[in-house]
């Protein structure tokens, strides 16, 4: 099964037999890819990739120059690096800077097609959780800040009670505050309420008790 027919994937190596063999083994499970014979060129393109297949060693920027460049842009494709002969300690190297994978030259077809599908699944669930991520935070901002207040202090394992004490409001009225800020924000419970809380940067995890 893959992924998606449309998935955009880069392919940065200086060698064009290469290239096109990667184009080649790609389009034969229904994966299109673009190519890139060096870093600089890829880098000066304004496509948002998925998955990037990248070299250890190139003329110019290096594969791990150019990983980390993308890590300063906050790009979040997956990278697998490729690297030939000897370069095992520059894919290590990657694979702590987070890199998904790094693949040997010469290539195992199958072993690099379950890579590129594996990371592809990847960077497709990582791009709905930042959707779904970006539509709570709309709705959390539609919240007053008394509301949001609440929101955070009720992560932080607060009770109604000791709300209304911090807040200086009466216990109901938190608690008519606390409602609607969990119709708003589509959540029936206080566990589905932390977790959102913790997720958009709220309250800090290890202050949830």
């Amino acid at each position: 099964m893959n992924p998606t027919a449309t998935a955009t994937i880069a392919i940065v190596d200086d060698d064009q037999a290469l290239r096109d063999s990667l184009v080649w083994l790609l389009s034969s499970v229904g994966l299109e890819a673009q190519i890139f014979a060096n870093g600089e060129t890829f880098l000066a393109a304004t496509t948002t990739w998925q998955v990037v297949l990248l070299d250890v060693r190139m003329p110019g920027l290096s594969g791990l120059q150019v990983q980390q460049q993308l890590a300063d842009q906050g790009n979040t494709a997956q990278v697998i690096m490729m690297t030939g002969h000897g370069d095992v300690p520059m894919a290590v190297t990657a694979l702590k800077n987070g890199a998904f994978d790094f693949i040997e030259k010469p290539f195992n077809h199958q072993q690099l097609i379950d890579s590129v599908q594996q990371a592809l699944s990847l960077a497709q669930q990582q791009r709905h959780q930042e959707q779904s991520l970006s539509t709570l935070r709309q709705r959390f901002n539609v919240l007053r800040p008394k509301e949001q207040l609440i929101v955070k202090y009720v992560a932080e394992g607060m009770t109604s009670r000791e709300i209304a004490t911090q807040m200086t409001l009466s216990s109901k009225t938190v608690e008519v505050y606390r409602q609607r800020a969990m119709k708003i924000l589509g959540v029936t419970n206080a566990a589905a309420l932390v977790r959102y809380a913790v997720a958009l940067g709220v309250v800090d995890r290890l202050a949830v008790t």
